[in-house]
């Protein structure tokens, strides 16, 4: 049996690779990988509070305000006030929904390549162990 750091250590090391991979893809876009989060976030699950975001995506809330603000300034997203003045609404501006389609695409090359070796059997298998393990969106009902 594999020890269990070696599954994480080897986990961590493929994500770092995998995010550098997708940081390369987006500088096209003038994106990074933690940007293009919020965007599928918000391609996939329509307009949301900034907290629903920071705790599905498991990120600090300071750190998802300050991406969030860069990408407003980068005609990415819009915040809008909520129900209290407290509350800001993020959903996609038309310039980032015109060009979601194009990033999806190239993000899926990039699966396709680093899944090439796997059958689509294990692909499925792949993606089903992935949600069993650890987080779960961070209790944020978005499914």
């Amino acid at each position: 049996m594999i020890p269990t750091n070696d599954i994480f250590h080897t986990l961590h090391q493929q994500v770092r690779y995998i995010t550098k991979e997708m940081n390369e893809k987006l500088k096209d876009y003038n994106l990074y990988s933690s940007q293009w989060s919020i965007l599928y976030c918000l391609d996939q699950f329509g307009p949301m509070n900034q907290t629903d975001i920071w705790q599905y995506l498991n990120v600090e809330a300071p750190t998802t305000t300050r991406t969030l603000v860069r990408m407003e300034k980068n005609n990415w997203i819009v915040r809008l006030e909520g129900k209290d003045k407290r509350e800001r609404i993020v959903q996609l501006t038309d310039n980032a929904k015109l060009l979601i389609p194009d990033i999806k695409a190239d993000i899926q090359e990039i699966e396709q390549a680093l899944l090439k070796n796997l059958s689509p059997n294990e692909v499925q298998l792949f993606h089903t162990l992935l949600k069993k393990i650890g987080y779960q969106g961070g209790g944020v009902n978005v499914y």
